[in-house]
C-alpha cells in the first residue's frame, strides 16, 4: 500500500537521509559510551562508570526512536555497522584513554551529534515533517545537556 502522509517521497527520502546519519552518530556515541563504562579507571572509576551507564542507556533507546521514524517515513534504517561507519561524524576509539580523555571524546561527540540532529531539524522543517522535527529536537537537547555535564567534569 502506497504512503500518503503529506510528504512527498523525495522529501520523505531526504529527511530519512539526515535521520539515517542522526542514527549512526547516536549508535557510533552508544557504543564509545558503553565501551567507556567497561573500561574506565582512576580516581573517577565509580563516578564516570554510573554516568557513563546512565547515557548510554538512553542513547540506546533513543536509536530505536530514530530508526523507527525512518521506518514511518518509508525507508529502511540502516543497522549494520559498515553502513554505520560510513553514515557517522563520531570519530572511533579504539584504544583505552584515560578517564579525561574519554569525558572530552563523549563530550565532542555529543556535540557532533547535536549538530547533525540540528541539521535533521532543517530538513524536517523544509519537509513540512513536524515529528521527525520534534524527534531531532529532543535528541539535540539530550546531546547538549549531556554534553554539558560532561564538560563540567573537565573544570
Amino acid at each position: 500500500m502506497a504512503i500518503n502522509i503529506g510528504i512527498s517521497a523525495a522529501d520523505r527520502k531526504k529527511v530519512a537521509g539526515h535521520l539515517s546519519r542522526l542514527l549512526a552518530d547516536n549508535y557510533s556515541l552508544y557504543l564509545k559510551t558503553h565501551s567507556f563504562h567497561w573500561n574506565v579507571t582512576g580516581p573517577m572509576f565509580n563516578s564516570l562508570h554510573v554516568m557513563f551507564e546512565t547515557q548510554y542507556n538512553e542513547l540506546w533507546q533513543a536509536n530505536d526512536v530514530i530508526a523507527e521514524r525512518i521506518r514511518a517515513l518509508d525507508v529502511f534504517a540502516p543497522g549494520s555497522y559498515s553502513q554505520f561507519g560510513k553514515l557517522t561524524s563520531i570519530k572511533e576509539e579504539t584504544k583505552v584513554p584515560d578517564w579525561k580523555a574519554m569525558v572530552s571524546q563523549l563530550v565532542e561527540g555529543h556535540e557532533t551529534a547535536a549538530r547533525t540532529a540540528r541539521a535533521t531539524i532543517t530538513a524536517a522543517d523544509n519537509a513540512n515533517d513536524q515529528p521527525t522535527a520534534d524527534l531531532a529536537t529532543q535528541r539535540v537537547e539530550s546531546h547538549e545537556k549531556t554534553a554539558w555535564m560532561l564538560r563540567s567534569l573537565l573544570k
